[in-house]
């Protein structure tokens, strides 16, 4: 299942060379961290309002946007998806309720 999320991610590490002209990744990257976050909360939007509707394939459609999304924001950030996936690896098999206990402030 990661497979499809590692070679995402090299293909937006790539695009941070790319020629904004003809790379909407390298565009956002162009842009900064505020727009590439910005496009994460109007993502987030249109999953809630998706789910909200109960519409199955829009639910995908809009989890797909905002995941990628927040793939860029992780590449922007020089993290990898590995790395939350490792997170939550972690925390499998963790009580919720104690893992947010255990974090610090």
């Amino acid at each position: 299942m990661s497979d499809i999320l590692s070679r995402l991610a090299d293909t937006l590490e790539s695009r941070k060379h790319a020629d904004p002209a003809s790379s909407y990744v390298a565009r956002l990257y162009g842009k900064g961290l505020d727009t590439i976050l910005k496009k994460i909360g109007e993502e987030a939007a249109e999953t809630i309002v998706a789910a909200k509707n109960g519409e199955q394939q829009q639910i995908v459609y809009e989890t797909a946007d905002l995941w990628f999304h927040c793939l860029v924001m992780l590449a922007s950030q020089g993290l990898r998806p590995e790395q939350v996936l490792d997170e939550l690896a972690r925390r499998e098999g963790l009580s919720g309720l104690a893992e947010k206990a255990a974090r610090k402030d």
